[in-house]
């Protein structure tokens, strides 16, 4: 027997129900769907493939050793396997939100809140380490370039060993960013796209340079690390699918969400997979 839906215990097991309409009942409807397939994948493409390669890399392959590559072979598995999991539910559900969404759909409001707020810590997480991993290549840039980087004091966060006063560039990379979301979702798509194709452009550059000086001697002592060694690492890239999560939060600015969105989703999660292993390999 149900409980009433105006009691407490009702209220917290409410359920955002899905209309026949191909948007669910209570989302959004003034938003403009302008987003296609290909803007979509690659903005999955765009929030996972820098922090896997830039970030994440340096950190996996002292884990792994040359056994990093079945590392990211383990990592996309999982990550395929929820992927399939976000693609049946976008089409499903296709609206924004993503997880909270979905749980509200399906296992009540109580339930949504608490996939909400650990939306939030995992979206602050990752676009803090992204962040200060861009300060970082930022100063080496500006070192390279000027032979001068910003003073530790700006450059650096106000904790751990050898703290600062504030990271600017990280706190200027997110407001940047946050403006440029404020504006629009089609101008942030565009402008996404064009940075992830650059990006795309260089990392395939850099493999094809690498391979006219491989060496089948960088995999010497393949399995050295074992298979603790491979697990950890590919737990560290796992993080790094989170794009894969990104996308399915644009539902209602998305043209055709049904298709589109699974699509975008696996097609995401091709590129990204297909990138990592190149890198690797080439590297």
């Amino acid at each position: 027997m149900s409980a009433p839906a105006n009691s407490l215990t009702g209220q917290m097991l409410r359920r955002r129900p899905v209309m026949g309409a191909p948007v669910a009942h209570g989302a959004s409807d003034h938003l403009r769907r302008s987003i296609g397939t290909f803007q979509l994948t690659l903005f999955g493409v765009g929030a996972t493939v820098g922090t896997g390669i830039f970030l994440v890399l340096q950190e996996a392959v002292p884990e792994a050793g040359p056994a990093v590559l079945v590392s990211f072979v383990l990592a996309g598995i999982a990550a395929g396997l929820s992927a399939l999991c976000y693609a049946e539910m976008a089409s499903a559900v296709p609206v924004s939100g993503s997880t909270y969404s979905y749980a509200y759909t399906t296992m009540g409001e109580f339930v949504a809140m608490g996939v909400a707020a650990c939306l939030l810590l995992e979206y602050g997480v990752s676009m803090s380490a992204t962040a200060v991993g861009w300060s970082g290549y930022l100063n080496k840039l500006l070192e390279n370039l000027f032979g001068w980087r910003l003073p530790h004091a700006l450059s650096t966060a106000p904790w751990g060993e050898n703290p600062g006063i504030v990271n600017l560039p990280a706190m200027v990379l997110i407001i940047m960013c946050a403006l440029l979301l404020i504006r629009g979702a089609s101008e942030s798509a565009a402008v996404n796209t064009v940075m992830v194709i650059l990006k795309l452009c260089v990392l395939g550059l850099f493999v094809a340079v690498a391979f006219t000086a491989f060496n089948t001697d960088h995999f010497a002592g393949f399995w050295d690390k074992g298979f603790g060694g491979i697990t950890l690492a590919a737990s560290s890239i796992f993080f790094t699918f989170i794009g894969l999560d990104a996308v399915s939060t644009a539902g209602d600015e998305v043209k055709n969400p049904q298709k589109t969105m699974p699509r975008a989703i696996i097609g995401a999660l091709v590129v990204v997979t297909g990138v990592y292993l190149l890198v690797a390999f080439a590297g």
